[in-house]
């Protein structure tokens, strides 16, 4: 079946950087779109970053700049790195397949606090 599982999270300071992965199992990763969304507490789900099959990127505008996707195909993973690290990043980050119009499959979240 299909698996999705984040990791990387944690504290972390305003200006540092984090970098989320996102373990893949149970299809050909490589075929697949791959996306990251995040919630903030008391907040609604926020699309941040989507990768096509083909490598192809996208970000949020609230992102740009800040946020680089990238995946590893050999080894079946996404990744997210988070950089400048600002208090509104707190949020948990969601590990999908899909993109942001047609997610398939969610995985569990990574929490990412960032704190002084």
């Amino acid at each position: 079946q299909v698996q999705l599982v984040e990791s990387g999270g944690g504290l972390a300071q305003p200006g540092g950087s984090l970098t989320l992965s996102c373990a893949a199992s149970g299809f050909t990763f490589s075929n697949y779109a791959m996306a990251w969304a995040r919630q903030a507490p008391g907040k609604g789900l926020e699309w941040v970053s989507g990768i096509h099959s083909d490598g192809d990127t996208y970000y949020a505008d609230s992102v740009k700049g800040r946020f680089t996707i990238s995946r590893d195909n050999a080894k079946n993973t996404a990744y997210l790195q988070i950089n400048s690290l600002k208090p509104e990043d707190t949020a948990r980050y969601y590990c999908v397949r899909g993109t942001w119009s047609t997610p398939e499959y969610w995985g569990q979240g990574t929490q990412v606090t960032v704190s002084s």
